[in-house]
This record gives structure tokens, sequence and C-alpha cells, in this order.
């Protein structure tokens, strides 16, 4: 990726897929060229936690609201350190920033970190079409001197796919770290880190949780050194089908009986560690307003999705595995994906969304508790 920041809002920019299909505009944030999987996201709000989630690696995010950027950016919303997206498309970005914890706008701010984006295209066309078309290779080019536009559509056929990519480690922090509990510790929990957001120890801290986050190449061994009560695997990116060594980890704390929780990628990990697929979704889910029912409560939840992968298990039965029997305990109301999964003769379970989302919704905030509970009543 080749970027700089000089007039970047008057400077043309063009949008090509791998199909083939052009979008013209005007570059928004730096200039230059960049390379992804072009999704889209749903949300209306929260594009700053959006842009800071490792699980965006290598993407290309295009905005389905037409207006972003309202409230600027800020020091507090960060979910990692940096923006992980490889590029950003929105149609109509806002001029001026009105918020009062804003301290920079959002051009700004991927001018800065040298984010190549587009804006100015009708983004809901462009939607439309992933829909139809399924998620494929994009790449943004800007400046005064773009390639034409077939060396422009080979250059993104030269680019990586998705399918295939292990990026977990990519993403994950080198050293483990320590986030302490808030108020009195009740517990210890080891969190394997492939690509986790900020709020998620947050979460659990706020339970009385001390969160030793370790790196994705973590052992078992470095799992049980910190003395866990419960041992989670974050989200990440990159294809499912990739992360053996993980999924070998946590085979290794099943065969313990550890309380367990895994969200988004650890949904997947889980999945894997008892036997079942993984496949691509044709565009995957992206956004903060997806319905999803948990199948032990009945209840339906609005909920924050980022995945593009998906487990493959039967939605109704059990399933024997060799950790006794699962079940399929959250599915998506809009396409019965399988959103989460239980056993039932362990302490072990998962979902693929997002229950610490920031900025939202926060109906799935009581799984932390689920968590909790089972430490209970394994110390019990």
């Amino acid at each position: 990726m080749t970027t700089s920041t000089r007039g970047a809002h008057r400077t043309p920019a063009v949008l090509v897929l791998e199909d083939g299909r052009i979008f013209r505009g005007r570059a928004y944030g730096a200039v230059g060229a960049t390379f992804g999987e072009a999704v889209f996201s749903t949300g209306m709000t929260g594009y700053q936690e959006t842009l800071t989630d490792p699980s965006y690696h290598r993407q290309v995010v295009v905005m389905t609201a037409p207006h972003i950027g309202n409230t600027g950016i800020n020091d507090e919303d960060m979910e990692s350190k940096k923006i992980w997206v490889s590029g950003y498309v929105v149609r109509d970005p806002a001029r001026v920033p009105s918020n009062w914890r804003s301290t920079r706008t959002l051009d700004q701010e991927l001018a800065a970190q040298g984010v190549v984006g587009i804006s100015g295209i009708d983004t809901r066309a462009l939607t439309r079409h992933l829909r139809e078309r399924g998620a494929m290779r994009v790449g943004i080019f800007s400046g005064n001197a773009l390639p034409d536009e077939g060396t422009m559509l080979a250059e993104v056929r030269q680019a990586p796919e998705m399918s295939g990519a292990d990026l977990s480690a990519e993403v994950a922090t080198t050293e483990a770290y320590v986030v302490p509990a808030i108020g009195e510790k009740k517990f210890t929990v080891a969190a394997v880190d492939l690509g986790i957001k900020g709020m998620t120890p947050h979460r659990m801290a706020e339970r009385g949780i001390e969160v030793h986050v370790l790196p994705a190449t973590a052992t078992v061994e470095d799992v049980y050194a910190v003395e866990p009560d419960g041992v989670f695997f974050s989200n990440g990116p990159g294809d499912p089908s990739t992360a053996d060594h993980p999924v070998s980890v946590m085979r290794g704390v099943l065969e313990r009986g550890t309380p367990l929780f895994g969200i988004c990628f650890g949904n997947q990990i889980l999945g894997r560690a008892l036997g079942f697929g993984t496949f691509k979704l044709k565009y995957g889910h992206r956004g903060i307003n997806q319905p999803v029912q948990d199948r032990t409560t009945g209840k339906v939840e609005v909920t924050a999705h980022n995945h593009g992968f998906a487990v493959d298990a039967p939605l109704d039965q059990l399933s024997d595995t060799p950790y006794g029997r699962a079940e399929v305990s959250h599915v998506c109301l809009n396409d019965n994906v399988v959103e989460g999964l239980q056993l039932l003769d362990r302490p072990a379970f998962s979902v693929q969304y997002h229950p610490e989302a920031a900025a939202g919704p926060h109906d799935a905030a009581y799984l932390f508790d689920r968590f909790v509970s089972l430490m209970e009543g394994q110390r019990a």
C-alpha cells in the first residue's frame, strides 16, 4: 500500500472490484492504493470501534449508512492501538464533526494512519452488488496519476483472498499483559488473543475478573501457568480452517474441563475443536442490528456482528463430540447461521457475535455473567 495525504478531499479516486465493476469518487483519508476483501457494515454509529477492530484486518469496509464521521474521533473509544481496516468506503463524509469528545476528524485520522479511502460513491449500489455477487477482492486507487482500468483490475486480482488466510498472529499481542479486575478480584481468566478488542477484557474486569491476555501463539502450558479459573478465546480475522494451533490449545482446555468461553473466531475454534467444519459466508454479517435467538431462553437479541465465516453444525439435534454432547445455542434469524455453541457435559460455550459490543447494542452482555456462573459452579 502506498499513501500520501495532500489535498485528499479534492483528489479523484477509483474503486475496482475483482469482477470488473468500477466506482469513481473522491479520495478520503490517505491518497494511494490499497487492497483487501470488500465487505459492508450496516452500523449507523460506532465507526471508530469498527475501524480499530482487529477482526477487520485486510478488509475494505463499505459503510451502508450514508453519513459517516459526524462525531469525529476521540482517544477513548479505540478497540485497539491502531486502525486495522485496509480501506474505507463512505458516501457522504461529515464536513465538520460535532461532539464534545471529538478531538479530530475521521478524515484526519485515516490520513494520519495511512488508510486509503474513497467517498462520494453510491454505497447502496455497491452494497447491493456485494449482496448479490458475494464479498470479493477490491482495490482503491487515488492520486493524480491513476493507472488505467485494466492495470487496476489486474492488481486487484493478484491480491490474496481471505479464504485460506491465517491472520490472527498478525494482529495479536506479542507479549502477555494483565487487565486487573475492577473492584474485588473474584476470578482469573486466561484470554487467548486472536485479535481481541479492548472492550472484551474490560467487560470481564467489570465482573471482578483479572484477565491475563496471552499471544495467539500461547501453548496449553502458557494458559495454565496463570492458574486460570476460566479460559477465553477472542475474536480475530482470517479463515478458521487455518487455525490449527488455537484448536489444539482449546482441545487441551476441554480435556481439563476448565470453564471456557469463546467469541466470534473463538466460536469457530470451538466448532473445529468439537469436530465441526467451517465455511465462508457469501457476504458475511457485519453491523450492529443482527437478530439472534438464544435458544436456551427463547429470547431474541439485537446484536453486533463481524464475521465472514461460520460453523457448520446441525441446528436441530444434539451432536456427540469427544467432549460430550453439544448443541447449537444461538441462531441468526436472518439466515439460520449458527451463532452459538454449548457443551452439555462440560462447562464450555461460545457465540459468533459480540456481546462486548461498543458502541452497542448491549442485549447480549449477560453472556459474560453466564461465563462467571460457569466459574462459580466449577469452584463450588
